[in-house]
């Protein structure tokens, strides 16, 4: 039987601002199985970005576990933290974070050759999936010239350039117009099916939060699932 790719075990997160604490996330539980997307769906200021930042080591908890596979993370060294992150989890924003100065292709292949892949492989495996998401006609465009759709997808083939098994995203769709956010999630949620990722998707939009295999809120700090 499969293993889940992240787990959140017990995760409490809180902030100390002057002589308050503010406590975000207070024995946060949730589980992501390979192939399966789950929507995260709460109201501003619920703590969506910070649960998103611990599930993806970018912040560390302060009690509780986060396992990557079968890896403890929460005692990590950073340096370890940082290889395991660069590795097997990756990250859509709302915003693409392009590099201007580089072409579609070019952006794609950066994680890969950042890890140590030959030029040869990258060049091949980032044609390939921009291809995959439907961007065979625009490798050597730069940002600029691509809409915002295909910036998007450009994105999601650069988080998923290293392979990760694990995919976090925070709001991919909410810069985009309904028709190409329709399309950009097809595109994310049919990626998630073909390559056997476990994706959270933070989302406001509740017609895209249903279309996927769970949805999950968080009330109190605590994750909940919804129907």
């Amino acid at each position: 039987m499969a293993h889940p790719s992240l787990t959140l075990a017990k995760v409490d997160r809180r902030y100390v601002q002057g002589q308050s604490t503010l406590d975000i996330l207070r024995g946060a539980d949730l589980s992501l199985w390979p192939g399966q997307s789950v929507a995260l769906v709460a109201p501003s200021g619920a703590g969506k970005s910070t649960l998103l930042h611990v599930a993806g080591l970018l912040e560390k908890p302060d009690g509780g576990e986060v396992f990557v596979g079968d890896d403890r993370t929460a005692f990590m060294a950073d340096s370890a933290r940082t290889a395991l992150r660069r590795t097997r989890i990756g990250f859509v924003y709302q915003a693409h974070h392009l590099l201007a100065e580089f072409s579609a292709l070019e952006n794609v292949m950066l994680p890969q050759l950042i890890r140590g892949l030959a030029r040869s492989k990258a060049v091949a495996r980032s044609t390939e999936l921009l291809a995959y998401l439907g961007l065979a006609e625009r490798l050597t465009h730069r940002p600029a010239e691509l809409s915002g759709g295909e910036q998007q997808r450009v994105a999601i083939a650069r988080a998923v350039a290293n392979a990760p098994g694990i995919l976090l995203a925070d709001e991919p769709t909410g810069n985009l117009d309904p028709k190409t956010a329709e399309h950009v999630f097809s595109t994310l949620t049919g990626l998630v099916k073909a390559t056997g990722l476990a994706a959270l998707i933070a989302t406001h939009n509740m017609d895209l939060a249903n279309r996927m295999d769970r949805r999950v809120t968080l009330r109190d700090g605590i994750i909940v699932e919804m129907p």
